[in-house]
């Protein structure tokens, strides 16, 4: 019935679940039963039955007051608790910057490192994340991590958790976001303390026997810039790289100009300087998110795709 339970918070959240369930489940059956019966038992059996008037029962009244009284407070008391326990991190707890963008997440880590569309972390730590909106309302969701909260702009929301295995899990949006709403998604990739700290000694490294057009490929995919441009010149949330190098474009607010190395890092950095024509001006900016050498790699990239 649930996802599996991979956080320290999870049993408490499934619990509090099966809890609700199975009363819900008790009373629908008690009540069911109870109408039952008693339609059974005071049918009218002939034309001279009378219904007689009962004013009140106050042990009966009571009694259906009271209980469904300490179900709500016992319900509110755990789910209070629940909530408590997951708005106070430990102090110990390893800080993450998250950053929601249509239609993606970006990870900021404490030593520099950027990651966009993956979240890394420490299996058996636990972790903060300070999270913020650059354009529209996000929600940050977690399954199997049973962690939820809206992400704003604007403004700073947080929420923790700690991993009990390693893995995947699966980032959702669940906040309508617009467009690609749907494909908003991420990937939680849970990991053992040496195996993290060895990806943040090498997470910003650049593997020089790998040609730069296939790193400006794996670039384009882990940023999640396919999601709204093709590469095989079908239309999309965003133009088609297929065919854009050398090409002339025009624009809604700027003289036409070829799509050469200073327009397409303009656009990567400064998406919103430009704005080609027939599109709106969605795309979020990445200044700061990858750099120089990074850009390199994707220009090197556009220019294989014809």
């Amino acid at each position: 019935m649930l996802p599996p339970a991979r956080s320290t918070l999870a049993s408490e959240t499934d619990a509090l679940f099966h809890f609700i369930n199975v009363t819900s489940i008790i009373l629908l059956a008690g009540i069911t039963i109870a109408i039952l019966y008693f339609a059974w038992k005071y049918r009218r059996r002939s034309d001279d039955d009378v219904t007689p008037v009962i004013t009140h029962n106050n042990r009966l009244e009571i009694t259906w007051s009271v209980i469904p009284l300490i179900l709500v407070m016992i319900v509110f008391g755990w789910g209070f608790t629940g909530y408590m326990n997951l708005t106070t991190p430990p102090d110990d707890a390893y800080e993450i910057r998250v950053e929601g963008v249509s239609w993606n997440w970006r990870f900021f880590y404490e030593n520099g490192a950027v990651s966009v569309g993956e979240l890394n972390v420490p299996v058996n730590r636990p972790v903060k994340l300070i999270m913020s909106s650059n354009d529209v309302i996000h929600s940050f969701y977690v399954p199997d991590f049973r962690v939820k909260r809206d992400v704003l702009p604007n403004r700073y929301s947080s929420v923790w958790f700690e991993a009990t295995e390693t893995g995947e899990s699966i980032i959702f949006c669940t906040e309508y976001c617009g467009t690609d709403h749907s494909n908003m998604m991420g990937m939680v990739n849970v990991m053992s303390q040496d195996e993290f700290d060895t990806w943040l000694e090498a997470g910003n490294s650049v593997d020089e026997s790998v040609p730069p057009a296939e790193r400006g490929e794996a670039l384009v995919s882990q940023n999640g810039c396919n999601a709204c441009h093709s590469v095989d010149g079908s239309s999309g949330v965003g133009p088609s790289f297929a065919g854009l190098w050398n090409k002339e474009r025009t624009f809604q607010n700027a003289e036409p100009v070829t799509a050469d190395e200073n327009y397409i890092r303009e656009s990567i950095l400064e998406s919103n300087a430009k704005i080609l024509e027939g599109y709106d001006p969605v795309m979020p900016a990445y200044q700061g998110i990858i750099n120089d050498q990074q850009i390199g790699d994707i220009i090197e990239y556009i220019k294989t795709l014809e």
